[in-house]
């Protein structure tokens, strides 16, 4: 079984067995898929053990496509294994990071995954900790009523988005394979769907390549997170937040 849910920002509630009881009749060998802003190593250090620990002891395995409010400088330091004919980091034997660009067969099923998207909350800036005015900027910005700010490298990173060549090796995994697959997994969306909310409205390169996937690749589901809201867009695009939803 191949289930997928919407951003987690690091709670884990909605996988208690209360409100996830499905998970009774799974295994390691079934699969939760989580589509961006896992937020599960977030901290870099000892602070994240207890939550990857206690995610491993989930029945099933936990995978996750990265988004825009991950610890990226963390992210990177696990070790890159295969999983399915794809790449991921391994953060635990059954806590996987499923990289940028990748096609993993799952039930059959191909599944091509593009973490990612551009922050919509850093309209007051992004600081640099080692800005000679680091203190006083944060200080003004935390006395002003919502603050919309990142700091570089503690709550942003430049890796939210997609580096050339993670746009390459995504664009070789589609051709190896006619960019036709079943199941296509991005925390933001394509172009045209983005723009169609009030917010996080703005395109940019990698909702524009994800908009060129959409036109070009042939798929049965797309699931995506990022807009916080549980909807189907249409009957081949599907927006999650906190709904778990069956795949396969």
């Amino acid at each position: 079984m191949v289930f997928a849910t919407g951003d987690c920002h690091g709670n884990f509630e909605r996988f208690k067995p209360k409100y996830f009881p499905e998970q009774a009749r799974m295994t390691k060998q079934d699969i939760m898929i989580c589509a961006g802003d896992f937020g599960g190593v977030w901290f870099g250090d000892s602070r994240d053990d207890k939550t990857r620990d206690r995610l491993e002891r989930l029945p099933f395995t936990l995978a996750f496509v990265c988004g825009n409010h991950e610890n990226y400088d963390a992210l990177e330091r696990y070790p890159v294994a295969e999983w399915h004919g794809g790449k991921v980091h391994r953060v635990r034997p059954h806590v996987l990071h499923l990289m940028r660009g990748q096609i993993f067969e799952l039930d059959g099923c191909r599944f091509f995954t593009m973490g990612g998207a551009k922050s919509h909350d850093i309209e007051d800036g992004i600081l640099e900790p080692d800005a000679p005015d680091f203190e006083r900027r944060l200080m003004m910005l935390q006395r002003k009523p919502r603050a919309r700010y990142r700091i570089n490298h503690i709550s942003w990173w430049a890796q939210e988005l997609p580096s050339d060549e993670e746009y390459a090796v995504a664009r070789r995994s589609l051709d190896a394979v006619g960019w036709q697959v079943d199941y296509i997994i991005t925390h933001c969306a394509p172009t045209s769907i983005a723009l169609m909310g009030s917010r996080h409205n703005e395109a940019d390169r990698l909702t524009d390549f994800l908009q060129e996937v959409q036109e070009r690749a042939k798929y049965h589901y797309w699931l995506f997170g990022h807009y916080h809201d549980n909807r189907a867009i249409d009957e081949k695009h599907i927006l999650l937040w906190e709904q778990i939803v069956r795949v396969i």
